[in-house]
């Protein structure tokens, strides 16, 4: 449940992933109200998407991935930031996974300047500003693996732990995948993506 904030007529969804393809759980129509509530069955925590169709034709950044659980969770955000806005409560896995993706991002940003910069040096035809632009590309694809290596350990004893390492680095050496598998307690090598996570360490 929750509230989007400027929203005057629309249609929320609820969903999640089945066999790959998009589901949808629950949907409400809404109109000159952005309050909200949504609801289906959950066997564990799991991986769910808020869908806004604001009826515009335009499905970019009306999606909030978050993480579902048993219980009520409330998630409030506002129409012209859906996706980078929200704020929710009730699931600590899901302000987790905001925290993850808060750095992810940054991460992503720098890629995007060097990147830019490679593309230009390219252009220049430098290829001592190539060199040295590659190099620090490689290191920073080295920094994003070893801070999500390292966020899925700290984070051992919730689901969103194995979740990060198939979501995020599945093609990891498969020795540092064991080295998250290992640090999981019993019940989260039995969620969802914890047998997922085995499935991918095992040779």
């Amino acid at each position: 449940s929750g509230n989007v904030d400027g929203l005057m007529k629309g249609t929320l969804f609820l969903q999640s992933k089945k066999d790959s393809v998009v589901i949808n759980l629950d949907s409400m129509y809404l109109k000159g109200d952005g309050n909200f509530k949504l609801s289906t069955y959950i066997n564990e925590p799991d991986i769910f998407y808020l869908y806004l169709d604001k009826q515009d034709g335009d499905s970019l950044n009306d999606i909030i991935t978050f993480f579902g659980k048993k219980g009520d969770i409330q998630i409030n955000t506002r129409l012209n930031t859906f996706d980078t806005s929200f704020e929710i409560s009730g699931s600590q896995n899901s302000e987790l996974l905001n925290e993850y993706n808060s750095i992810i991002r940054k991460y992503n940003m720098q890629n995007l300047d060097l990147l830019e910069i490679f593309y230009n040096a390219q252009i220049e035809n430098n290829q001592t500003r190539i060199d040295s632009v590659n190099s620090e590309l490689e290191n920073l694809i080295r920094k994003k693996y070893l801070y999500t290596l390292n966020f899925s350990i700290t984070n051992s004893e919730n689901e969103i732990s194995p979740y990060i390492a198939v979501s995020q680095i599945p093609d990891a050496n498969l020795d540092l995948l064991r080295k998250v598998y290992d640090t999981l307690p019993e019940r989260i090598k039995e969620s969802k993506y914890g047998k997922i996570l085995k499935e991918i360490t095992i040779d």
